[in-house]
């Protein structure tokens, strides 16, 4: 099934088509953007532009071009030009446009439509709205309230978790009006608990505020010139009105990421500097009004900010940082903010119903990442040396280690690098060295010899091997002792020795007597 969701706004409308076979939603694009702006311009021909054609044509005839037809709702009819025309026609324009692209993308008509509305709108605000749907060829469609939408995305999309029976509050601060709603979670999804607003606070608002701060600050002296901006009575002192209000919303959206930025005032030749403290300034009033409108909305459904899962910042203007600020410090509860809060009520109200999570064309759905939990220090696992069985040997020559280990040390042979293939060498258990017991030899009896008496053979003293005393067991293991080299005679050495001394005593005699000879 083919899935067209349409968000109508004051200053954008969004739509995103989804597509029951892939599970995929993909946002329409107008002139690359996502966001297309709800503007209409009438040229004299009776062709209608919209979107951003009509706010480049609104400078040739202001009078003929219409930037918020939302808000026009009560007003029946609206004259664009000398033309008077109905409001739901009036949105049918706009719905028309998204028609001809979801059209133009998805191959064929769409199947579904859903369309979301405010909250607070009534049965004959939700009746106009349908009857526009109608006239743009989309049929009947399925209204969804914006903040079951964006309640929707907070669980589908994000993946935050919200149990049967909690509550969510959702913070929508548009182009043109405020809308604090708190919703419930139940078996079949979300429904409304409580819901307020101010139709008078929207970015638009905000703009009038810069406006009247430039003019404060700038008209000293140029006072005609800012007067033809601020109330024009032609056509091109409309246009420039127009060029100044586009530079100033421009502006205001870059002070959400920036410090500082310019804004050039035509017909004066100044390029005035607006920082972001001195926006917060102006909006300051306004955004505290909004936080006490969602406090009375919390208070209406009998909650307090604690008992709620969360609260969910949706609409462009909820950007300005000063907006989330203000909510963490008067309701203690820090809110969520996005990126793009625009596309969130649409993308949520596809959502609805879907037996599985749609997923955008550019990728997996945005999720909230939880802050690092601190990782506990892991203590070092001590594991028991198993007992060396066999001699230990060294690493370069593979000859037993002889060298007493070290006190309080255990001696560790080098380690090395396993070969590829790994030979097992048989273990040999250590012996300990066996002296055999001393060989009694029988007395050597020499020659008889003729009247001499026998002589009595001396007993030969010979150096016993010391005894063996048994190894204690201990922490390391067995060493195998060396067994001593056997050393030279004593005796031999001085007879060697002395001889030497002789043989050169008798050279040098020779010599000598040589030298002697030679001289006489």
């Amino acid at each position: 099934m083919r899935v067209l969701g349409i968000d109508f706004g004051t200053s954008n409308t969004v739509a995103m088509v989804r597509s029951t076979a892939d599970a995929r939603m993909r946002p329409l694009l107008f002139d690359g953007s996502p966001l297309l702006p709800s503007a209409l311009y009438f040229n004299t021909d009776g062709k209608v532009l919209v979107g951003r054609d009509a706010e480049r044509n609104a400078r040739l005839d202001p009078a003929r071009f219409e930037p918020n037809p939302k808000r026009r709702i009560d007003d029946g009819e609206v004259f664009i030009g000398d033309h008077p025309m109905p409001v739901p026609r009036l949105f049918a324009h706009v719905l028309s446009q998204v028609s001809i692209e979801a059209r133009r993308q998805l191959g064929a008509a769409p199947e579904e439509v859903r369309l979301t509305h405010p909250a607070r709108w009534g049965e004959r605000r939700r009746s106009l709205l349908i009857e526009a749907t109608r006239i743009a060829g989309l049929g009947t469609p399925r209204l969804i309230a914006e903040p079951v939408g964006a309640a929707s995305y907070f669980t589908a999309v994000l993946g935050s978790a919200v149990p049967v029976g909690r509550s969510l509050a959702i913070y929508d601060l548009g182009g043109g009006t405020f809308d604090a709603t708190v919703v419930r979670r139940t078996q079949s999804g979300f429904e409304v608990l409580a819901e307020d607003g101010l139709p008078d606070v929207g970015g638009l608002d905000f703009d009038h505020a810069i406006i009247e701060h430039l003019g404060k600050t700038y008209s000293d002296g140029r006072r005609e010139k800012w007067e033809a901006l601020a109330n024009p009575t032609d056509a091109s002192d409309r246009r420039l009105r127009r060029m100044l209000y586009e530079d100033v919303r421009g502006a205001k959206e870059m002070l959400s990421r920036t410090a500082s930025t310019d804004i050039h005032l035509p017909s004066m030749d100044i390029d005035a500097h607006l920082t972001r403290e001195e926006l917060e300034t102006l909006v300051r009033p306004y955004l505290e009004r909004t936080v006490s409108c969602l406090s009375r909305a919390i208070e209406s459904a009998r909650l307090q900010p604690k008992d709620l899962v969360g609260i969910f910042l949706v609409g462009g203007s909820s950007r300005i940082p000063l907006a989330a600020h203000l909510i963490h410090t008067e309701l203690g509860v820090a809110p969520t903010t996005l990126e793009q809060p625009e596309t969130v009520v649409v993308e949520g109200a596809l959502c609805i119903g879907a037996a599985v999570t749609p997923v955008r064309a550019s990728g997996m759905p945005r999720t909230v990442t939880p802050p690092p939990q601190p990782q506990r220090p892991v203590p070092p696992v001590q594991r028991p040396t198993p007992p060396v069985s066999a001699v230990p040997m060294s690493p370069a020559t593979h000859a037993p280690v002889s060298a007493a280990p070290m006190s309080g040390v255990p001696v560790s042979p080098a380690v090395q690098r396993p070969p590829a293939q790994p030979v097992v060498q048989p273990v040999v258990q250590p012996q300990r060295p066996v002296t055999p017991p001393p060989v009694a030899r029988p007395p050597v009896q020499p020659p008889p010899v003729q009247q001499r008496p026998a002589v009595q053979p001396q007993p030969v003293f010979r150096p016993q091997p010391p005894p063996v005393q048994p190894q204690r067991p201990g922490p390391f293991p067995p060493q195998t002792v060396r067994p001593t080299p056997p050393q030279p005679d004593d005796d031999g050495s001085e007879r060697n020795w002395i001889a030497v001394i002789v043989v050169v005593l008798v050279l040098v005699v020779i010599l000598f007597a040589v030298l002697l000879k030679t001289a006489f």
